[in-house]
Formats: C-alpha cells, structure tokens, sequence
C-alpha cells in the first residue's frame, strides 16, 4: 500500500511539473510563484488531478469529484470531466471556455489554447471522446469531436473542427480540417 508520505511526494512532482511546462510554453509567465498563484490552466488541471483520482478510486466518490470538478469549472472557466485522462506536463493557455469530455485522453506534453472542445458526438456509455497523443499543439477554439485519435507531435490549428483521425505530426486547419503541407502558425 502506497503511504501518505508518497502520494503528497508524487502530488508535489506532478505540481512541479506542471508549473515547468507554463514557464516553458508561455514566454509571459515570469515566475513560477506567480503561475502558482495566477493561471487558471494550471489551476484546473491541479484541480482535476485531484477530482480524477476521487473519481478512478471508487464509485462512491464520484459525486465528490464531480462536485469538485463543477466547483473548478466555475472558478477557472475551464470543464474538465473527472473521468477524462490527462497525461504529465499539461499546459492550457488563457484557458477560457475549454472543454474535455469524460473519455478524453491526452497525452503528455500537450499544449492547448483557450475554447478547445475534446467532446464527443454519439451518447452511451462507451468511448465517445477523442484521444490526443503526445506533444500536440491544439490551437485556439479548436474542436476535436469523437471517438478518434490525433497521432503524437501533430498541430491542431485555430478553430479547426477535427472529426477524423489525424496522423503523427501532420499539422491540420479549416472547418472541416484538412491535412496541410507547409509551415502553419496555430
């Protein structure tokens, strides 16, 4: 059985990194304490680590983590799902209007921009939200709806809306999104 001593150890690691990937991603975050204290990305992911480990524990914690998780999305703007799995090093800039569903999956080292939607399109108690693999970029406004997968180092550009799988580091744009060969800011 894991000790007390090892789940806060772990917690403060995981915090750490947190706060490592804002001061790598964002070039006006200044210093740590202040990206502690101020950003509400960094706040509704710390808050979701929580809520998901209420929620992966037992099913009668559930209500408990989905309280937690309405009580972060109030203060954030940010709704993430406490059954959503996020990966290490996640970092949502000026998060404002995000969304991920409960069967989202993301990756480590993902970036994203504010009014992303991770959401599904079918109901059911099933996979219906997408999987983002590792070091995607998801550009502002973006939609990535369904049950589908974006490959490891893709680009997601600005209010693109991604029904279909994207391949490893293929970088897509437009509504619907197509693949695009060339240099693309997101």
């Amino acid at each position: 059985m894991t000790s007390v001593t090892d789940i806060l150890k772990l917690a403060r690691e995981r915090m750490s990194e947190d706060l490592d990937a804002a001061m790598r991603e964002d070039p006006a975050a200044t210093s740590r304490v202040l990206v502690a204290l101020s950003y509400q990305g960094v706040h509704a992911i710390w808050s979701h680590r929580l809520a998901h480990a209420l929620w992966t524990t037992s099913p009668a914690l559930r209500p408990v983590a989905r309280i937690m998780s309405q009580i972060s999305r109030h203060a954030t703007g940010i709704e993430i799902h406490p059954g959503a799995t996020i990966g290490r090093r996640f970092f949502i800039d000026h998060g404002m209007g995000v969304v991920i569903g409960e069967t989202a999956i993301v990756g480590d080292d993902v970036l994203m921009y504010h009014q992303v939607t991770l959401g599904g399109r079918a109901r059911g108690r099933f996979k219906r939200h997408p999987t983002i693999g590792d070091r995607v970029l998801l550009g502002a406004g973006a939609k990535v709806i369904g049950d589908i997968t974006v490959g490891d180092d893709a680009k997601i550009g600005a209010n693109a809306l991604v029904v279909k799988d994207v391949a490893p580091g293929a970088v897509v744009v437009g509504s619907p999104a197509t693949v695009h060969e060339g240099d693309v800011v997101a």
